[in-house]
C-alpha cells in the first residue's frame, strides 16, 4: 500500500496530533470551554499574522473571509484597485463585480508579482482609488508580490491595503503591523496545517473606521457581526468546532517552532526545489517565484495528467496541475505546512524517475543532488 503524500498547494498534509485532536468527542460551542479555545486561537493567530489587531474566524474557506473584508471595506463611494496576476486576483475582481463595487483591475502576466511602481502609477492616474486589493502569494502562478513596498505606497496616499495572504501567512515573511497592511486574510488548509473549512481575517483600526462608515451588503460574511461576537470569544453562527480544536494544536506548534524558523524552512524547500527543477532541464514558470509553491513547465508534448497519475499511484506523491491558459502545461509542488526536507527530497526523486520513464532525458540523481546541495548549505534550525 502506497503512503500518499500531499504536495498540492492546499489542502496540505495535516500533523497526526492535530488529526487526533479533531477526533475527540464533539462539544458544544456556546460554553466557557469553547470560548476559552477561541480566545487562545485568536491570540495565536495574532502572532502568525504579526499583528495586535482583531482576528476574525469564519467557518468557510479563505474566500469567505476575503469576501467579507472586501465588501465591508468598500461601501458606496469608495473605489478599489485590484491586482489581477492569477486565478485568485481574478476572483477578487469578480467579487467586486458581484457586489457592484467600483473597481479598476490591473492585469499582469501570470508569474509576475505586483510591484510598488505599478500600484503608484495606477493610483496617480485615478485619484478616486482609496483601496488596493492584492494577493501576496499568487498560488495559481507561483508568484510573489511586494506587499511591504506596496503598503508604503498605500499609506502615503491614506488608502487601505487588503491582502490575500492565503498561501503566504505562516509560510513566508509577513508582518502586518510593521508593514502597514490594513486587512489580511488566510485559510486553514494552507500553511496552518489544517483541513479546509476555516477562514481568518485580521483587520486593523483604520479598516474598521471604513467598515463602520457604511452599510455592509452581505449577511453570513458580515465582518461587523463577527466582530460583535468576537467580543465574547464566539462567532455569530455555528463554528466548525472540530477544526478550531485542531487549530489550537497546529498554531501552538507554529508558535513553539517560531515563525522565523518556519519562514526559513519554507524558503529552503522552495530554493532546493527550484534548483532541482533546473537540474532536470525544466523551466520555472514564475518570473517572480514565491517560496510557498514551485511551478514549472513540463517538457513540450508531455501528458501532464499521466505524469501526475504516475506520481500519485506508483510513488505516492500527489502534486498539482495548473489552471486556465497553463492547464496541462505546468505542475506545482507545495512547500507549505506539514512537509519537511525529506518529504521534499522524496518528491524530487519520484519526479526524476517519472520523467525518465516518460522519455525525458534525465541523469538520475541530478535533481536530488542539486536539492541536497542547497539543503546542506542553508540548513535551518
Amino acid at each position: 500500500m502506497k503512503k500518499l503524500r500531499l504536495f498540492t498547494p492546499g489542502p496540505v498534509m495535516v500533523p497526526e496530533d492535530v488529526m487526533l485532536e479533531m477526533a475527540q468527542p464533539m462539544l458544544h460551542h456556546r460554553t466557557e470551554w469553547y470560548r476559552g479555545v477561541q480566545k487562545e486561537v485568536t491570540e495565536l493567530l495574532r502572532y502568525v499574522f504579526q499583528t495586535k489587531s482583531l482576528v476574525l474566524i469564519f467557518t468557510g474557506s479563505g474566500t469567505s473571509a476575503m469576501e467579507g473584508a472586501i465588501v465591508g471595506c468598500l461601501p458606496a463611494g469608495h473605489k478599489a484597485l485590484v491586482i489581477n496576476n492569477g486565478k485568485f486576483g481574478e476572483r477578487w475582481v469578480k467579487v467586486c463585480a458581484a457586489f457592484g463595487i467600483d473597481h479598476t483591475p490591473v492585469k499582469l502576466e501570470w508569474g509576475q508579482g505586483a510591484k510598488p511602481d505599478t500600484v503608484k502609477k495606477a493610483m496617480d492616474a485615478d485619484p478616486k482609488i482609496d483601496t488596493v486589493i492584492m494577493v501576496h502569494s499568487e498560488t495559481s502562478a507561483s508568484a510573489v508580490s511586494d506587499v511591504e513596498g506596496i503598503a508604503k505606497v498605500t499609506r502615503e496616499r491614506n488608502a487601505l491595503l487588503l491582502v490575500d495572504g492565503i498561501t503566504a501567512v505562516g509560510a513566508i515573511p509577513f508582518k502586518m503591523d510593521d508593514w502597514g497592511v490594513d486587512v489580511c486574510v488566510t485559510g486553514s488548509q494552507k500553511a496552518l496545517m489544517l483541513p479546509p473549512g476555516l477562514g481568518f481575517a485580521a483587520i486593523n483600526d483604520r479598516a474598521w473606521q471604513r467598515i463602520d462608515s457604511g452599510k455592509t451588503h452581505c449577511f453570513y460574511n458580515d465582518v461587523k457581526a463577527y466582530r460583535k461576537s468576537a467580543d465574547n470569544n464566539e462567532t455569530p453562527y455555528t463554528p466548525a468546532v472540530t477544526l478550531i480544536r485542531g487549530a489550537l494544536v497546529s498554531l501552538r506548534k507554529i508558535k513553539t517552532r517560531g515563525l522565523e524558523n518556519v519562514w526559513a524552512e519554507t524558503k529552503l524547500l522552495g530554493t532546493a526545489t527550484r534548483a532541482a527543477v533546473k537540474a532536470l532541464g525544466l523551466k520555472l514558470f514564475a518570473a517572480d517565484p514565491v517560496d510557498s509553491v514551485t511551478g514549472f513547465w513540463l517538457p513540450q508534448g508531455m501528458d501532464e495528467g499521466a505524469l501526475r497519475k504516475t506520481l500519485r499511484e506508483k510513488h505516492g506523491m500527489q502534486i498539482a496541475g495548473a489552471q486556465d491558459q497553463i492547464k496541462g502545461k505546468v505542475c506545482r509542488i507545495t512547500h507549505m505546512g506539514y512537509v519537511d526536507q525529506y518529504d521534499t527530497l522524496g518528491c524530487i526523486a519520484a519526479l526524476e524517475m517519472t520523467l525518465a520513464a516518460m522519455g525525458h532525458k534525465v541523469t538520475l540523481g541530478s535533481a536530488v543532488t542539486a536539492a541536497l546541495q542547497v539543503m546542506a548549505e542553508h540548513n535551518p534550525k
